[in-house]
């Protein structure tokens, strides 16, 4: 069985948004044709309280995109971006999510950040993903959205180490940094991770 991962498709991560990725808007299109594809669809979703402290704003002296040791772990300082309830936290409209089966919030705990579907970026917690898809029998996991060098790239990592053959839709997921992204595609075939480069792959 089959299931796409929509990765963090969300207002603050398309263009005009708060931590907007060049160019995101474009994959929407895509994603809505490729759904159709699959047995099952999932969705992650960034869901951050207040004041999370993964935010530039609560470090004062420090700027966005700062590098910091945020209790143990590596922390890129942001942007205020997908706080609860907000409009940015918001799916895009354009994404057409009635197939979505099912929501997995992540980024809820304001002591770490959350870039993997799968767990916490100190593997503390688990988000129920793997379980879930283990349960409806899938075996083939396929992961798009945003972004690509960040929560793509981590749920991919953390969806083969989970034990599913895992493909990386390049096609259809848009990188901060394109250097960012060569480097984790390089990661990602060391962990045997398919990258696919058109939906013709599929």
């Amino acid at each position: 069985m089959k299931a796409l991962i929509v990765v963090d498709l969300q207002n603050d991560f398309l263009e005009g948004g708060a931590l907007a990725v060049s160019d995101s808007d474009k994959i929407i299109p895509m994603i809505n044709e490729i759904q159709p594809y699959f047995d099952l669809v999932v969705a992650t979703q960034d869901w951050h309280p207040p004041h999370h402290q993964s935010f530039a704003s609560e470090h004062p002296g420090h700027h966005v995109f700062d590098l910091i040791d945020l209790h143990g772990l590596p922390q890129v300082l942001w942007p205020v971006h997908c706080v609860q309830n907000t409009p940015g936290a918001a799916f895009s409209t354009q994404w057409d999510s009635r197939v979505v089966e099912a929501i997995f919030r992540k980024g809820m705990d304001k002591t770490v950040d959350s870039y993997s579907g799968f767990f916490d970026n100190g593997k503390r917690k688990d988000t129920g993903l793997a379980a879930y898809l283990l349960g409806r029998g899938v075996t083939q996991v396929y992961v798009a959205g945003l972004a690509a060098d960040f929560c793509v790239y981590y749920s991919a990592m953390d969806a083969v180490d989970a034990g599913f053959k895992t493909y990386f839709l390049d096609f259809a997921t848009q990188a901060i940094s394109q250097q960012a992204l060569e480097e984790a595609k390089v990661e990602m075939i060391k962990k045997g991770i398919q990258i696919l480069n058109a939906k013709e792959a599929l």
